[in-house]
């Protein structure tokens, strides 16, 4: 039998991480946006790939000065910029077909000087960061929005029962534990007609409400009714995926010090540590995979 033949497969390319800045100076108070942005093109390269023709191959030179071009127009939500993108080079280049643009955002705050907001200084918030992916396939787009780093911890008010036992579990049972975890989220738009950034301070919101309330009787739980609670409020979210790591605190025995511990002192362990991954979706709502193509893992 004669050997099957080596072809090109799917491929795309582009300039990844693209770190700009801007800054808005229309009044005396400014304000900063601060992204880092990959542009990655999908369409017809096999000639760059098989024949070394380069003729179809927008430099990735050209994307990055395209996004800082574009940048100096505005940014506003990531989501928008990346859409505006997206737009861009495939109405630019024919055979351009597609591609997926995706966008870190990073957080920065006044700073407080002389017990009032400062204009023009600030100081990078410790809190999550901002995701956001478009993915453009022919003339559809697909806008992802998400976060990552997103620390989260309840004291009590959660626990962990009736779990299998065999002779390697050594694992005590208890109904109160610490929960805790670096939450990752991204969620899938219905539709593109949306203020990208009230819809992202909302699923924050929901996102630490549905953690924080009622009991949890293990992360698995707690992860649906975080989805649950996002996927009720607004209809305009199709679906969302997490992953979350369970960051245990392990109960210190300290009897040995003549001590009790009534769950009041813990060792924070970073690793292992469990992780837990799921899919919140409609029921009947078809997931496109065109969507989630180059998206690592859950999130």
């Amino acid at each position: 039998m004669s050997e099957p033949a080596i072809v090109l497969g799917a491929n795309q390319y582009g300039k990844a991480e693209v770190r700009v800045v801007k800054v808005t100076r229309e009044t005396a108070r400014h304000e900063i946006d601060d992204l880092n942005v990959t542009s990655q093109l999908r369409g017809d390269f096999a000639a760059a790939h098989l024949a070394g023709d380069n003729a179809h191959v927008v430099p990735t030179d050209t994307q990055k000065n395209t996004i800082f071009a574009f940048a100096r127009d505005g940014i506003g939500s990531p989501e928008a910029f990346l859409l505006r993108l997206a737009d861009h080079f495939v109405s630019s280049f024919e055979w351009v077909t597609g591609g997926r643009w995706a966008a870190e955002r990073f957080a920065w705050q006044r700073i407080l000087a002389g017990g009032a907001e400062h204009d023009h200084a600030f100081v990078r918030s410790g809190h999550e960061v901002r995701t956001a992916v478009v993915v453009a396939d022919g003339d559809d787009r697909h806008v992802i929005a998400g976060l990552r780093d997103l620390t989260v911890m309840k004291s009590t008010g959660s626990g962990f029962e009736d779990y299998p036992h065999d002779r390697y579990t050594t694992l005590a049972e208890t109904h109160d534990r610490i929960l805790a975890t670096d939450v990752s989220a991204r969620w899938r738009y219905a539709r593109a007609d949306v203020d990208f950034d009230a819809r992202y301070a909302s699923v924050r919101a929901l996102l630490l409400e549905a953690f924080a309330e009622g009991y949890s009787p293990g992360l698995q739980a707690t992860l649906f009714a975080m989805g649950r609670r996002v996927l009720e409020a607004h209809d305009d979210i199709a679906e969302i995926r997490f992953s979350m790591p369970n960051n245990h605190h392990f109960v210190v025995d300290l009897s040995p010090f003549g001590l009790d511990n009534p769950n009041e002192v813990f060792h924070a362990a970073d690793r292992p540590y469990g992780l837990i991954e799921a899919a919140v979706v409609r029921e009947g709502v078809a997931s496109p995979a065109a969507a989630w193509e180059g998206i690592a893992g859950f999130c």
